[in-house]
C-alpha cells in the first residue's frame, strides 16, 4: 500500500492574490540615526528627505519590507542591524500627524514581529511608514546609554 502524505497549508486571513490584486504605493521614510523621525516632520505637507517608494500589498510582512530596504541600503545588511517600524498618519481631530510604532525586525535573527503583515497591523493605504535603522554596535548591551529593551529604544526622546 502506498503512503499518503497530508499537506496542510496555513492560509493567512489577509492573504492577497498578488497576480490579480494591484499593489499600492507605500511611502517609506528611513532614518539611520537609530531614532524615528518626529511626527512634526510630516506636518504642513512636508516629509523627511530619505524616501523610498515601495509598491506592495496588505499581506506584505515586516520581514519582507526589511529585505526591500536592505536592497537599497548596504549598511543595513550587517547581521544584528535593527529595523524599527512605525506608521505615520494624520490625526482626525487636529491638523497634525501621529506616529505609532508597530514592530521591530533584526537582520539575521528571527523575531516575533517578522511575520506581522501591514493588514494585521491595520495599515491604512495613504499613511506613511517610518523606519529607524540601528546598526548592531549602537544597541549592544555593552555600550552605556543603549538598551536592548524594545520599549526603551523605540523613539527619539523629546
Amino acid at each position: 500500500m502506498a503512503a499518503v502524505e497530508l499537506v496542510i497549508e496555513e492560509k493567512k486571513d489577509d492573504a492577497v492574490d498578488r497576480q490579480k490584486v494591484c499593489p499600492f504605493l507605500l511611502r517609506v521614510f528611513v532614518s539611520s540615526t537609530g531614532y524615528h523621525h518626529k511626527a512634526s516632520d510630516f506636518n504642513k505637507g512636508n516629509t523627511p528627505q530619505n524616501e523610498l517608494q515601495i509598491y506592495t500589498w496588505r499581506d506584505a510582512t515586516l520581514h519582507e519590507l526589511t529585505q526591500l530596504v536592505k536592497e537599497v541600503n548596504p549598511e543595513a545588511r550587517r547581521k544584528g542591524t535593527k529595523f524599527s517600524f512605525a506608521f505615520v498618519y494624520p490625526d482626525i481631530r487636529q491638523p497634525i500627524y501621529r506616529l505609532k510604532e508597530v514592530g521591530i525586525t533584526t537582520t539575521g535573527v528571527k523575531g516575533p514581529d517578522d511575520l506581522k503583515t501591514l493588514g494585521s497591523l491595520r495599515y491604512n493605504i495613504g499613511d506613511y511608514m517610518d523606519i529607524s535603522i540601528t546598526p548592531p554596535e549602537n544597541w549592544s548591551s555593552g555600550r552605556k546609554g543603549y538598551s536592548n529593551n524594545y520599549s526603551n529604544h523605540r523613539s527619539r526622546p523629546y
